[in-house]
């Protein structure tokens, strides 16, 4: 391979209104189908996200695509990496997305980074230690209980809408797009269709991060649904994905980053369709896509029948202030938490030999390199 890879960025866990919210236990890669699941184990600031940046970065330069699971509760790291084309993986398996080996040695191995720190120095420093991570579990907890108090908020800024909705005009939107969508497509029954569920937004300290222009590109089929919240958006991009396993094509499901249970976006790969949500407040801002056209965008806020809405029109504008506010309270709770982690590194960086790490990230990366053909 010549070329330079891509790098396609996507998160398998989150900070949402159900809390930390995983995607990790089968969404990384297939255990029947995975070459090699490497787990990092360790403390924080060892060095976990740069010894899986350095080896992604050796295979971009030697052709190989990348796809990075982002970090929601620091944007500069990594929770893993994934090498489709050689179905390897290196995943971070510490707190608070635990991940430990399925199939141990056949498919799952642990490298155990702490066997690189200097105990003695740790152990020194045990109360400062204790303390930090009381501190960034209680303004993780604090954040989480603000997330699930914007959600009753939300809830009832929805409930007005859902209301009100017309579902005969609904239900001629959704036939509208189900025959656009596949109006070509067909049925596959020959392979088994292949569903992966993960985020393309996270809730974060620096608020909410998408990568939406790693994942769609202008060669896709793209269809746009928005609307106000009860709307029914969410539950037609579902009933879209549905169509789509009935019909055996394989699909990813990207969830919601505050209503986990709801899917935002899907993209089925093998039609090269992408369905998304572009309402606000959580929305994904398709002008990041250079060259992207939309074959239809479908505005379900036709459905609402406009002469109820102002009856409890103040009562949705309160509830409306109340979700925002609450949303910014736990960012900011969020930024707090990865402020006091952090202060949890200058205890664990001295501690470290990194000369140790970078050769054993040397010899991970040569058994990395003996799955490519």
């Amino acid at each position: 391979m010549s070329n330079i890879g891509k790098i396609r960025k996507v998160f398998l866990g989150g900070n949402t209104s159900r809390g930390f919210y995983s995607f990790y236990y089968n969404n990384i890669l297939p255990q029947e189908e995975a070459n090699r699941i490497f787990i990092i184990k360790g403390g924080p600031g060892i060095g976990k996200s740069t010894f899986m940046k350095k080896i992604a970065a050796q295979m971009l330069m030697r052709g190989y695509d990348v796809e990075y699971l982002q970090c929601s509760s620091d944007n500069n790291s990594l929770d893993g990496i994934v090498i489709p084309e050689i179905k390897v993986a290196l995943v971070d398996g510490t707190s608070p997305h635990i991940v430990d080996p399925v199939n141990p040695g056949a498919v799952d191995e642990i490298i155990n980074l702490g066997k690189y720190w200097n105990v003695s120095k740790l152990e020194a420093a045990k109360s400062e230690i204790i303390n930090i991570n009381k501190r960034t579990s209680r303004l993780f907890n604090i954040s989480y209980s603000l997330l699930k108090e914007a959600k009753v908020a939300y809830d009832e800024w929805k409930s007005y809408i859902k209301e009100i909705i017309d579902s005969t005009r609904y239900n001629e939107l959704l036939k509208t797009l189900e025959d656009n969508v596949f109006n070509t497509a067909g049925y596959n029954f020959e392979s088994k269709p292949c569903y992966r569920h993960l985020f393309a937004s996270a809730i974060t300290p620096q608020g909410l991060k998408n990568y939406i222009d790693t994942l769609i590109n202008a060669g896709m089929k793209s269809y746009a649904v928005e609307g106000e919240p009860g709307s029914g958006v969410k539950e037609m991009i579902a009933m879209i994905a549905q169509d789509a396993e009935k019909r055996g094509l394989s699909a990813e499901l990207f969830h919601c980053p505050f209503e986990p249970e709801y899917i935002d976006m899907v993209i089925i790969k093998d039609i090269n369709t992408v369905i998304l949500n572009t309402s606000k407040p959580l929305h994904y801002n398709v002008q990041k896509v250079d060259g992207l056209r939309i074959e239809d965008r479908i505005n379900l806020n036709v459905c609402i029948k406009g002469e109820l809405i102002n009856e409890y029109k103040e009562d949705m504008e309160d509830a409306k202030k109340r979700f925002y506010a609450l949303i910014a309270k736990a960012i900011e709770h969020l930024y707090m938490a990865k402020t006091a982690h952090d202060a949890m590194e200058r205890y664990y960086i001295p501690s470290m030999d990194f000369k140790k790490i970078d050769l054993e990230r040397d010899g991970i990366l040569d058994r990395i390199l003996n799955y490519v053909k």
